[in-house]
C-alpha cells in the first residue's frame, strides 16, 4: 500500500508537469499547425531563467518574471523567423524549429557551460508535507501540483470565458472572418506562440530544481512531450491533460516495480520504453489519439 500510494502521487505530480509542457505545445498546433521541436528548449530557458532570477531577487518573483522573458523570446521567434519558415509550408517550419533546438541548447553551454547549474529548491517548500505509511511527501511536489492545477484552471477561463479567449478560438478555425472584424490574426498567433513559450518556461522554473537544470533536460524530456500531444489527440487540451497523468502515473508505477518479465528483464529496466509503446498502440487502435479530432 505504501507503494502504491507513493508512487501514485509521484505519478500525479510527473504528470502534470507533463501537462504543463503539453499544454503549450498543444495551444500552438491547434492555433498555428506547427509541431513546434523546439518546445521543450523553451522549458530548458525557463529553468536557467528561473535559476538566475531566484539567486538575485528570489523563487517567487522567478514565477513570474522567468516564464516572461521565455513568452517574449517565443514571441520574437515567431515573428521574425518561423512567420516566414511557415509562409514556405510545413517542411520548412519544422526544420526551422528543430534548428531553432539545437541553436538554443548551444547558446545554453556558451553562457551557463555544460555542468548542471545549483538551482535548489527554496528552503520555505523544502522538506515534507506530511506522513503516508511511513514515507514523506515532499512540500515541493505540492506546490507543483498546486501551480500546474492552477494554470489549467486559468488556461481553461482565459479560452472559454474572456474575450481574447473567444478571439484566439475564432482565429482558429475562420481567421479570415476574425481578421474582417478588425483582428491582426498574425498578432493574434505571435501572442499565442509566445504564450505557449511562457508556458513551457513556467514548467521549467517549477521543474528546473525539483529535476536536474543541464544543457540536456530538453532533450531528455522533449521525445516525452510530443508522446503526450499524440496520445491525447493532437490540439486536444482535454487529451493532452488525461494522456499526461496516464503516461505520468504509468511510468512512474514501472520504474517502481522490480518484477521480472522476460528473462533478467524487470518492469522498470522497460519503463523508459513504455511512453513510446503507449502512444503505437493508441495510434492503431485510434489514430486521432484519445480525444484528438485531426488525425496523427
Amino acid at each position: 500500500m505504501q507503494l502504491f500510494a507513493t508512487s501514485l502521487l509521484n505519478g500525479v505530480t510527473y504528470g502534470l508537469l507533463l501537462f504543463m509542457l503539453s499544454a503549450g505545445l498543444t495551444l500552438i498546433f491547434s492555433m498555428m499547425g506547427v509541431l513546434n521541436f523546439a518546445h521543450a528548449s523553451f522549458y530548458m530557458l525557463g529553468a536557467y531563467f528561473g535559476y538566475v532570477v531566484s539567486t538575485r531577487i528570489g523563487f517567487y518573483p522567478a514565477l513570474v518574471v522567468a516564464p516572461l522573458l521565455v513568452g517574449a523570446i517565443g514571441a520574437l521567434v515567431e515573428r521574425y523567423g518561423l512567420r516566414r519558415a511557415h509562409a514556405s509550408g510545413h517542411v520548412p517550419e519544422l526544420l526551422f524549429t528543430f534548428g531553432l533546438a539545437f541553436v538554443i541548447e548551444e547558446a545554453v553551454r556558451l553562457v551557463w557551460g555544460s555542468l548542471p547549474v545549483p538551482y535548489k529548491v527554496p528552503a520555505s517548500l523544502d522538506g515534507p508535507l506530511f506522513t503516508l505509511y511511513s514515507a514523506t511527501f515532499p512540500t515541493y511536489k505540492a506546490f507543483m501540483m498546486g501551480v500546474s492545477v492552477a494554470m489549467l484552471v486559468a488556461l481553461y477561463a482565459g479560452l472559454t470565458r474572456t474575450r481574447a479567449g473567444l478571439v484566439i478560438r475564432a482565429a482558429l478555425s475562420r481567421p479570415d472572418m476574425v481578421e474582417a472584424l478588425g483582428h491582426n490574426v498574425p498578432k493574434v498567433f505571435m501572442l499565442v506562440f509566445g504564450g505557449g513559450a511562457a508556458l513551457a518556461g513556467l514548467a521549467g522554473v517549477i521543474g528546473g530544481n525539483a529535476f536536474v537544470t543541464e544543457p540536456a533536460m530538453a532533450e531528455a524530456l522533449g521525445p516525452i512531450v510530443f508522446v503526450v500531444v499524440v496520445v491525447g489527440g493532437l490540439g486536444s487540451l482535454a487529451g493532452a491533460f488525461v494522456a499526461s497523468l496516464f503516461i505520468g502515473i504509468v511510468q512512474t508505477f514501472a520504474v517502481a516495480i522490480d518484477y521480472s518479465i522476460v528473462g533478467r528483464i524487470s518492469v522498470s529496466q522497460v519503463a523508459p520504453v513504455l511512453p513510446y509503446l503507449i502512444m503505437v498502440a493508441i495510434l492503431i487502435v485510434r489514430p486521432r489519439g484519445l480525444l484528438g479530432t485531426r488525425e496523427s
